[in-house]
């Protein structure tokens, strides 16, 4: 049994409320969530059942530069939008320019595996409001 993870409804639901989402949320949010059904449930055993699954590639763990670390279920590579008004982060549907990493090989001799590109601006909501 060694390496294994056992099966835990908690996990289980931790997964089923990120991937009922596309808000990128913190683990904070997700344990807000989650605990209406497990009352006892701890922020700790939140951030280690997230942590699980980042390591068996169920979920992403986003890291902006920002205080909280954020978490999706979609592993696909794609792109991200990140508003700098009010901290919404949005899935981009653009298609992944593989030229990209050959372009980095030929330039530097270093082979990336995979490769995500930031979006910075405004969103519609936040540019709505001016």
């Amino acid at each position: 049994m060694a390496g294994q993870t056992r099966k835990s409804k908690q996990r289980d639901r931790i997964l089923e409320v990120l991937k009922q989402t596309r808000s990128h949320p913190t683990a904070k949010w997700i344990y807000d969530k989650v605990r209406k059904l497990y009352p006892d449930l701890s922020l700790g055993t939140v951030y280690r059942n997230l942590g699980m699954l980042v390591k068996q590639g169920f979920v992403s763990k986003l890291d902006f530069g920002s205080l909280y670390d954020r978490f999706e279920a979609r592993t696909l590579p794609h792109h991200h939008f990140l508003c700098e008004q009010c901290g919404s982060v949005s899935d981009l549907d653009l298609p992944i320019d593989h030229s990209l990493t050959k372009k980095l090989k030929s330039a530097t001799g270093l082979k990336a595996s995979r490769h995500e590109i930031r979006f910075y601006g405004v969103c519609e909501k936040c540019s709505v409001k001016k």
